[in-house]
C-alpha cells in the first residue's frame, strides 16, 4: 500500500501530463481552429480506456475520448500492441462520437513491458475530404459524402509511421499540408504525454502508479455518489423542437425524462425523433458526452474529472433515433443535436436546481465555414464557431458573448487572424442589442460579426441552430432572440438572405455575411429589475429608452436619464435609491 499523499501527488502529476500534452498540440498545429479556437481535447486513460486525467478542452470531445480508446481495444487486444504504436479513430458509430473532422489519436503507454495507460487526443482537422471544402455541410445525406473515415486503425507501428496511409490522406484532402501538420501535432502531443507518464512510473514505481489510478477512479465515484445524494429525487421531463434537419423545414421533436435516485442518474430519451435524412444526427457516444456534461455541472463542476465520476450515470435511448443514429446516417453537423441533448437535461432539471443552472442560452456552436481561393490562387478554408448570449440566473445577468456549453474552454478566431490568414475584412464585431431576454436578470447579449469578402468568389456554409426556436426564459423572464446569418450585396441595405442553415452559398467580391448570435433568456419579471440597473442598461446601450418604458416600466428623461415615471404591474420591491424614483 502506498501512502495517500503519494497517491495524490501521482494523480496530480498525471493531470499535469495531460495539460502539457494539450499545450503541445496547440503550439504545434497549423490550423487556426486548433491553435486559436482550441477546438480539441487531451486526456490520459488507464489500460482499460477509462479517463484518469484530462486537460480543459471541448466538453463534447472530452466525454467521447474514453469511447475512442475502448474502440481501439475492441479491435486490437493489448498483446497486439507495442511501444510506439499510434492509432486513429473518427468513426462516429464506433467510438469516434462526433463527425469525421474530429479525429482521435491514441497511443498505448508501456512501462517495463506492462501496458499502463493510453494517451489520447481529439482535434478538429479543417479538411478530411468529402463533398464540401471544410468537410462539413448542412445538406449531406450519408456519411460517405462527409470525408475520410478512419475506423480505429493503426497510423504508427512500433514507432514507424505507415507511409501508404499518409499518402492516402494527402491524396484525399484539399489542404494536405495543413491536415498532415495537424495530424503530426496530435502525435507530438501523445509523445509528450507518454514521456511524462513514463517519468512518473520511474519516479514512484509501477505499482504505486497503478494504485493511484485505481484509487482515483474509485474516489471519483465516491464523490459523485455523495453529490448525487444531495440532489432532489424524482422524475423530471422536458421536450423541445429543433429547427430542422438541414434538408427540409420540418421541425424535429426531442425529449428526455430524467430520474434521480439515491444510486443513479438516469436520462431516458425514448420518444425522440428517429434519425433524419439531414446531417444533424448524432451518435450514442456524443449522447453519452452530453449527459456527462450536465451531470458534472449539477454535482461538482470544480473537482477534477475521471471516468469514476460517471459510474452512476445511466442512459436509455433506442437505436436509430436522432441521438443514436446508425450508419450510414449523415452526422456532419451533429453538434446541433448534441447541444439539444444537453439543453433538454438542462430544462428538465432547471426548476429544481435554479442555483446551479441558468435560463436558456444561444446553445448552437453557430458553425461558420467560408472557402475559396485567394488572389494568389491558394485555397483557403475558414472554419470557426461563434460566441453568443447566455441565459440569466436566479441571482445574475447572463454572460455576454460567451461560447456555448458544448464548446467549453474555446475561443473565436481573433479579427487580426481572420484578416491576415483569409481574404476577409471584418467590418463589425459588436454586441447584438436586439430587444429580447428581458427580466429581473437580463439574458446575456449575443454578438454581430460582419465578414466582407475580398476574394473574387467564395462559398458560405453555416449552421446556426435556434434560428426558429429562441433560448427559453424562466420565472417570468422573456425568451432570447434568434441565431442567424444575413447576406448583403453591395449597394443594397436589405439582406438578400436570412437563414440559419446554409450550404455552399456563393459569395461574390464585396458581399457581406453578417453572423448574428442570440441574446440569452431572461429570469424573473422585468418589473422586478431595480430602476438603477435599468438606467445603467440604457447608458450602456443594452436597453433602449422605448424598451425601458414598454418592458421595464421605467420612463427616463432622454437627456439626463433620470426617472420621469415608474409604472409597474406587480407589487414587488423596487430596490432603488435613485432620486425621484417610485411606483
Amino acid at each position: 500500500m502506498t501512502d495517500p499523499f503519494t497517491l495524490e501527488i501521482i494523480r496530480e502529476q498525471l493531470i499535469a501530463a495531460a495539460e502539457e500534452s494539450f499545450i503541445a498540440l496547440g503550439r504545434s498545429s497549423q490550423s487556426p481552429i486548433i491553435y486559436e479556437v482550441l477546438d480539441y481535447a487531451c486526456a490520459i486513460t488507464d489500460h482499460n480506456g477509462d479517463i484518469i486525467a484530462q486537460a480543459n478542452g471541448v466538453p463534447g470531445f472530452l466525454g467521447t475520448l474514453t469511447f475512442a480508446v475502448k474502440a481501439i481495444l475492441e479491435k486490437f487486444p493489448p498483446e497486439e500492441m507495442v511501444p510506439g504504436d499510434v492509432f486513429m479513430n473518427n468513426d462516429p458509430y464506433r467510438g469516434g462520437g462526433n463527425h469525421l473532422s474530429d479525429v482521435a489519436l491514441i497511443a498505448p503507454i508501456f512501462y517495463e513491458g506492462t501496458l499502463v495507460a493510453f494517451a489520447v487526443n481529439k482535434a478538429h482537422w479543417t479538411e478530411v475530404g468529402g463533398m464540401a471544402a471544410g468537410s462539413w455541410t448542412t445538406d449531406s445525406t450519408e456519411i460517405y459524402q462527409e470525408g475520410l473515415q478512419f475506423p480505429a486503425i493503426r497510423l504508427y507501428e512500433g514507432g514507424r509511421i505507415i507511409p501508404s496511409l499518409v499518402d492516402l490522406i494527402a491524396a484525399n484532402v484539399r489542404t494536405p499540408e495543413a491536415t498532415l501538420g495537424d495530424m503530426f501535432a496530435g502525435v507530438a502531443s501523445l509523445r509528450r504525454a507518454e514521456k511524462r507518464v513514463m517519468e512518473i512510473c520511474r519516479q514512484y514505481g509501477l505499482a504505486a502508479v497503478q494504485e493511484s489510478i485505481r484509487t482515483g477512479l474509485d474516489q471519483g465515484e465516491i464523490l459523485a455518489r455523495k453529490a448525487l445524494a444531495a440532489l432532489p429525487k424524482g422524475e423530471y421531463f422536458a421536450e423541445e423542437w429543433m429547427d430542422d434537419d438541414g434538408l427540409t423545414d420540418t421541425p424535429v421533436y426531442v425529449c428526455v425524462k430524467v430520474t434521480i435516485s439515491d444510486d443513479e442518474f438516469i436520462a431516458d430519451f425514448t420518444g425522440s425523433s428517429p434519425q433524419v435524412p439531414g446531417p444533424i444526427n448524432c451518435t450514442r457516444t456524443r449522447l453519452q458526452s452530453a449527459c456527462r456534461t450536465i451531470f458534472k455541472a449539477i454535482t461538482d463542476p470544480s473537482t477534477p474529472v475521471n471516468d469514476g465520476w460517471f459510474r452512476p450515470v445511466k442512459i436509455i435511448c433506442p437505436e436509430g433515433t436522432v441521438f443514436t443514429a446508425q450508419r450510414p446516417a449523415p452526422v456532419s453537423t451533429y453538434w446541433e443535436t448534441g447541444a439539444y441533448a444537453v439543453d433538454l437535461l438542462w430544462q428538465a432539471l432547471f426548476p429544481v436546481l435554479p442555483d446551479r443552472l441558468t435560463a436558456g442560452h444561444h446553445l448552437s456552436v453557430c458553425g461558420t465555414l467560408i472557402a475559396g481561393f485567394n488572389e494568389e490562387g491558394e485555397r483557403f478554408i475558414l472554419v470557426e464557431p461563434q460566441a453568443g448570449g447566455w441565459g440569466a440566473g436566479a441571482t445574475k445577468d447572463g454572460e455576454n458573448g460567451l461560447v456555448p456549453v458544448g464548446d467549453g474552454e474555446t475561443y473565436v478566431i481573433p479579427v487580426e487572424v481572420c484578416e491576415t490568414r483569409y481574404p476577409i475584412l471584418v467590418e463589425q464585431y459588436s454586441f447584438n442589442e436586439t430587444s429580447a431576454g428581458h427580466g429581473r436578470y437580463r439574458g446575456g447579449l449575443g454578438l454581430i460579426r460582419d465578414y466582407r469578402l475580398l476574394a473574387e468568389e467564395a462559398q458560405l456554409t453555416t449552421t446556426f441552430g435556434r434560428h426558429k426556436y429562441p433560448p427559453w426564459g424562466a420565472n417570468g423572464g422573456g425568451h432570447g432572440s434568434l441565431n442567424g446569418v444575413e447576406v448583403f450585396t453591395p449597394g443594397r441595405e436589405e439582406p438578400v438572405l436570412w437563414k440559419g442553415k446554409i450550404a455552399r452559398y456563393v459569395l461574390k467580391k464585396g458581399d457581406l455575411a453578417r453572423l448574428i448570435t442570440a441574446v440569452g433568456g431572461g429570469y424573473g419579471h422585468p418589473h422586478q429589475r431595480p430602476v438603477e440597473e435599468v438606467i445603467a442598461d440604457v447608458k450602456n446601450g443594452y436597453v433602449s429608452l422605448q424598451t425601458a418604458v414598454e418592458i421595464y416600466g421605467v420612463e427616463l428623461d432622454p437627456a439626463t436619464l433620470t426617472p420621469l415615471n415608474i409604472r409597474r404591474q406587480f407589487d414587488v420591491p423596487v430596490e432603488s435609491d435613485v432620486s425621484g424614483s417610485g411606483r
